[in-house]
């Protein structure tokens, strides 16, 4: 699809993209990239590395990639000094990088919750933290005008409940609080904006693969009517719109891209059967109605 923005709307900017090699967080590249930036991705796989940078170089995208894990904070500060000697500074810092799997509660093992907690929630704030000094106002690479963006992707797996998703979404619930809290804080005393996207099913995903595959997803159309599976381009319209001056005022939230999903609920009964039971309730209501009597007051 066509972009609804300006082609030169992140002109001059440089991103860094966590999990930027692969699934939602390489289109996010793809489109930051596509949009003006020059682009750094930081990923465990040295062959996704490569094979993500060689795609968006020949876009004629100014791409570069660092191997790194977000769960050590060693690996954040040289991946973030390593993007800031390179491009001589930071504007945006996409927290992509994330795990997960399928499982019952009684099933995941403490080492297995602690390792998606560090990825997702630990991993998000190790990167913030080793970003600030390079995306406040006035720090490094940057004017005393105005600070950088950072966009966290989160899901929407907590606002209920999620079967088998209990180590995500904690972790998440865990991101979209960082989120906030930086928000405020960083906001405030740094300019610096923090926010946060949820996707839902997104197509053609590592995520959708493990957690829906095609057996799910047909029985889950069969018992939400509404459930609808997005694309990438999706979260990085929405990622653009985030980080870019047409978000300028938008601080402190996570914009969710699911098409309603979450807020779907089962189907009991089908419409024109509700429209039914409707009218004959309404009438045994007001039949019922008929011989009380009226107040004396």
């Amino acid at each position: 699809m066509e972009s609804p923005f300006k082609a030169d709307i992140l002109k001059g900017k440089v991103g860094l993209i966590t999990g930027g090699g692969s699934g939602i967080g390489f289109e996010i590249s793809t489109q930051l990239g596509k949009h003006g930036a020059s682009i750094a991705i930081m990923g465990r796989r040295k062959h996704v590395l490569q094979a993500a940078v060689s795609s968006l170089q020949s876009l004629g995208i100014h791409a570069v990639g660092f191997e790194g894990d977000v769960r050590k904070q060693e690996d954040a500060k040289r991946v973030i000094e390593s993007t800031f000697k390179h491009f001589g500074r930071i504007d945006i810092l996409v927290n992509a990088a994330a795990g997960n799997f399928l499982v019952p509660a009684e099933d995941l093992s403490t080492n297995g919750f602690r390792t998606v907690m560090e990825i997702d929630s630990v991993g998000t704030f190790t990167m913030c933290r080793e970003a600030l000094e390079y995306l406040k106002k006035g720090g490094r690479g940057r004017n005393s005008q105005s600070g950088g963006s950072i966009l966290n992707i989160s899901a929407t797996l907590h606002y209920t409940a999620s079967w088998y998703q209990i180590h995500v979404s904690a972790a998440k619930a865990a991101v979209d609080s960082i989120t906030r809290n930086l928000a405020l804080e960083w906001g405030t005393d740094y300019d610096i904006r923090v926010n946060g996207i949820a996707p839902g099913p997104i197509a053609d995903t590592p995520g959708l693969s493990k957690l829906a595959p095609d057996e799910i997803t047909i029985k889950a159309r069969e018992h939400l009517p509404s459930y609808k599976i997005g694309d990438k381009w999706d979260i990085a319209m929405s990622a653009i719109y985030l980080v870019s001056d047409a978000g300028k005022f938008v601080n402190g939230t996570t914009l969710v891209v699911d098409g309603g999903h979450w807020l779907s609920h089962p189907r009991r009964l089908p419409k024109e059967e509700v429209k039914q039971l409707s009218r004959v309730i309404e009438k045994r209501s007001r039949e019922k109605l008929v011989g009380v009597p009226s107040s004396k007051l």
